[in-house]
């Protein structure tokens, strides 16, 4: 059975586009993965980060 973890795709997802030089990312969002982003962004890890609604 396989099993992923939300976070640390998450967090590889953001390390992956720094490296390549990306100025954004797209990630699904979830309540958790949105306070996660603004610790980041608090700390300084992150510029900044946008919710935006899924239209369904």
């Amino acid at each position: 059975m396989s099993m992923t973890d939300p976070i640390a795709d998450m967090l590889t997802r953001i390390r992956n586009a720094g490296g390549a030089r990306f100025d954004k990312v797209d990630i699904p969002a979830s309540r958790m993965k949105i306070s996660l982003a603004k610790i980041l962004k608090e700390e300084g890890f992150i510029k900044n980060y946008k919710v935006i609604k899924d239209s369904r």
